[in-house]
């Protein structure tokens, strides 16, 4: 698959696997200058920021060594410009990572809640 189509089709596994989990989708590529926001979902009152990795190979590291610093940076950017735009600076929030990895006979889901803090 191209990096774009393997991206989309890893969030939308990513979205299916959380709300399977009881996480509600809020809304998918929230995209602002700041970078961009794979899924934001609702895990009770908590607003999960989730960044969504999708590998079809190891060979350069998974999907969660791939979040880098200054990824972390972009993300808790992308997620401070949502909670002002809609107004939910008193939601509780976390950042979460979902890495799918697959090959021609599965795929496996590594979800790490709280994968890190807010990094400003």
């Amino acid at each position: 698959m191209k990096t774009q189509t393997t991206g989309k089709w890893g969030e939308l596994q990513a979205r299916n696997f959380l709300e399977s989990h009881g996480l509600e989708f809020i809304q998918s590529n929230y995209l602002t200058r700041m970078g961009e926001i794979d899924l934001i979902m609702r895990d009770g009152d908590t607003l999960v920021f989730t960044e969504v990795r999708t590998r079809n190979t190891e060979r350069y590291g998974g999907g969660i060594a791939s979040v880098t610093k200054a990824k972390q940076r972009k993300l808790c950017r992308a997620a401070l410009s949502y909670l002002q735009t809609n107004r939910q600076m008193e939601h509780p929030c976390r950042f979460d990572v979902v890495a799918i990895n697959t090959d021609n006979s599965s795929t496996t889901f590594e979800w790490i809640k709280n994968a890190f803090d807010y990094t400003g």
